[in-house]
């Protein structure tokens, strides 16, 4: 039995981290958040000691580490802009770090935690979960053993409606969580990268604090896409069936599934890194880097690619 920490417990994500601490048999020993609705913690571990101050947790981190039970993992959820000094505490205190994504928000932040891993000999892993969805595998190996001449053509929508208090959360700052393309599109990026290859073009057609829009050239695809937190970008289907998001991946002009089988995918992931495997931070540069450069630059006015929603 591994013993963890976790920081962010109160938000939206660090349920399916208990969960898959938990499933896969391990303990946790200490939690951290600024919050205190953190009666989830009864759920799955109510013995566990929680802090509301992050110089507590890190003190207590290092009293079991000295104590000769210091925590083995550290898993993340706080806010982005938090994860690079969260990660940092962890290999400090003598643990590997799990990540949610994304797992920094600039590519000069990884090169310093590799540096860190080297020093410390621990590591960092990010979790990548569609990377463990059996459709998004299928079309992997599919894409991998095809010899197809021509590039798949993609467009890529989604549309997860938030209303006004995103805006004034962490997360509409673009400062802590990246902005729009960092904060709800990193995992569709790192998909599409891990699947048909390098990154080799980078465009962005539409530049807003709730809505971005540009073009990507894979080795193996070109990709539309379009990325908003606006409700009314959402297709009349959706709203009809009272549906706040929606999710398109068209793949050569036919729908490709994979709005199932989400669940357990973080169990997955973990179940990986405990076997000695699980992604890292060379898994993660490339959506990184995707991101980073949107953030970093302005909307092209010459439009030679746009995703169907930039021409409504």
């Amino acid at each position: 039995m591994k013993k963890f920490a976790i920081t962010g417990v109160a938000g939206y994500i660090a349920p399916r981290h208990l969960q898959a601490i938990k499933e896969t048999g391990n303990d946790l020993v200490a939690a951290l958040d600024i919050h205190d609705s953190v009666g989830i913690l009864d759920r799955y571990f109510p013995n566990t000691s929680f802090f509301a101050e992050f110089e507590r947790f890190e003190r207590h981190l290092e009293r079991l580490k000295r104590e000769g039970k210091a925590i083995d993992y550290l898993s993340i959820c706080a806010p982005n802009f938090l994860h690079d000094a969260h990660i940092r505490l962890a290999l400090r205190t003598g643990a590997d770090a799990i990540c949610e994504k994304p797992i920094v928000l600039n590519p000069w932040n990884l090169d310093a935690l590799e540096e860190i891993e080297n020093e410390t000999g621990h590591k960092v892993y990010n979790i990548l979960q569609l990377r463990e969805h059996e459709a998004i595998k299928q079309l992997k190996n599919k894409v991998e053993k095809e010899n197809k001449q021509t590039k798949h053509e993609i467009i890529l929508t989604y549309i997860t409606s938030r209303g006004i208090w995103y805006d004034f959360s962490w997360k509409g700052a673009i400062e802590k969580s990246g902005g729009v393309a960092t904060n709800i599109g990193v995992h569709f990026f790192d998909m599409l990268g891990w699947i048909f290859g390098k990154v080799q073009t980078n465009k962005l057609y539409l530049k807003e604090k709730r809505r971005v829009s540009g073009y990507l050239e894979f080795e193996n695809a070109n990709v539309r896409w379009y990325l908003s937190l606006e409700k009314s970008d959402l297709p009349e289907e959706a709203v009809k069936e009272g549906k706040p998001t929606f999710r398109s991946l068209l793949l050569d002009g036919e729908e490709f599934q994979f709005s199932q089988g989400f669940t357990d995918l973080h169990t997955k992931v973990y179940e990986s890194i405990l076997e000695g495997k699980g992604f890292g931070i060379k898994d993660a540069r490339q959506s990184i880097e995707i991101v980073h450069e949107i953030r970093n630059k302005d909307a092209e006015k010459n439009i030679e690619n746009p995703h169907p929603m930039l021409t409504i």
